[in-house]
């Protein structure tokens, strides 16, 4: 274990064993404490700034180190603090080898999991009954021009026996605009065997997927192509969540004043309770800190004078660079390893990785919640199949 180490105080040494070789980059010791075998909670711990071990090799650019920890388990389908993830924080370091073996594992991650899950799904498609179901959802907004632009869809699910179709028509978002199309998936299973297909009723094409287990030393197989990667890199990096820190409920009143009380409304012949929901924040985060000069401009001159319209508060925030050349380094700001790991020690603005360039979008909002408590107990005997075909949308429809 190198000297930097064992000069550090106890208490850090023993809370972050791995993290500290990632951070010294002690390739060697760090690959025979994995092969000694160590406790998955272990791997996922997160440090006192909520990165794993993975997620900090990755944030200071180690590829060689990342691609260890991932062949030893390390779950790529993780977030940090400020909610990015492991292959977001791959684009930002702009290093294309480590973003395709990011994304290499991370697919290899996805498949295997789906994979093991067939044996108990299609035991359970064949414990449910045959049924035919619509899952209807929608946007709604009283602004008449944004209520077209509010995403809406129907999911047609038919079931039968072992088998499984379901029709879509969204396909996803880009920008300000959404994706529709015809697009069915058809899930056939045979005994502990399934396979997928994807079927474009516009463009009258299939795709074919057989769900088998593949090994670690076949994972080229789901390695991505380079243009996919070159499309990472010249995008911004964007992530959405919906901020709970502010949300509060209160139940709506009705009637004049002085002879009002808790409002009651009927919903498909159940008594609801109608509640309020106000300060729901919609947080989008963009950054563009790995993008060229070509490409922010072309980021920046893509939105639209709706985002004012929607009342979308945004603002832009700089991490400052120590030099005006930035050559990714991991630890631009020369943060020690005893500052990081000490959690009474503030940072402040300084962090490690490349210095983010991040845009920030707040859409606020009120919500009206109609809850009833007698909906559950009715409907129990009808969710079980309802439940399966959840399922089912979870593990076919693209993420």
């Amino acid at each position: 274990m190198s000297e930097e180490i064992n000069e550090l105080p106890e208490n850090i040494k023993n809370a972050y064993p791995l993290h500290l070789l990632v951070w010294f980059s002690q390739y060697e010791d760090l690959k025979n404490k994995l092969i000694a075998g160590i406790e998955p909670e272990d791997l996922e711990k997160r440090d006192c700034r909520g990165r794993t071990p993975l997620m900090l090799a990755v944030t200071l650019g180690q590829l060689e180190t990342a691609k260890l920890l991932m062949e030893f388990g390390a779950l790529v389908n993780t977030e940090n603090r400020e909610s990015w993830t492991v292959v977001q924080e791959a684009v930002s370091t702009g290093d294309p080898e480590l973003l395709q073996s990011v994304l290499e594992w991370r697919d290899y991650q996805r498949y295997s999991s789906r994979v093991g899950g067939v044996p108990e799904l299609l035991q359970k498609l064949k414990e449910a009954p045959d049924f035919y179901v619509e899952m209807k959802w929608e946007f709604t907004s009283w602004v008449p021009l944004v209520s077209r632009m509010c995403p809406s869809d129907t999911y047609k699910v038919y079931k039968q026996g072992s088998n499984v179709r379901i029709d879509t028509t969204l396909l996803g978002f880009d920008q300000n605009s959404w994706h529709r199309g015809n697009t069915s998936f058809i899930f056939q299973g045979q005994s502990d065997q399934a396979k997928i297909m994807e079927v474009d009723h516009e463009t009258k094409q299939v795709f074919v997927e057989q769900m088998k287990m593949i090994n670690t030393s076949d994972i080229q197989v789901l390695q991505p192509n380079s243009q996919s990667v070159t499309a990472r890199l010249t995008a911004p990096i964007t992530t959405t969540y919906l901020d709970t820190d502010k949300i509060s409920f209160e139940r709506n009143k009705s009637g004049i004043w002085g002879w009002r009380q808790d409002k009651n409304e009927t919903v498909n012949n159940y008594v609801c309770k109608v509640f309020g929901a106000s300060n729901v924040e919609l947080v989008t985060k963009t950054r563009c800190e790995h993008l060229s000069e070509d490409d922010k401009n072309k980021y920046r001159s893509s939105k639209t004078p709706l985002q004012s319209f929607l009342g979308i508060a945004e603002h832009e925030e700089r991490t400052p660079t120590p030099s005006e050349e930035y050559v990714h380094s991991g630890n631009p700001c020369h943060i020690s390893a005893a500052e990081y790991f000490n959690a009474d020690v503030d940072l402040g603005t300084r962090d490690i990785g490349r210095p983010k360039e991040i845009t920030t979008k707040i859409q606020k909002f009120k919500a009206t919640l109609w809850l009833s408590e007698d909906t559950l107990l009715v409907c129990l005997n009808k969710l079980c199949p309802l439940s399966t075909s959840w399922l089912f949308l979870v593990l076919i429809l693209p993420s």
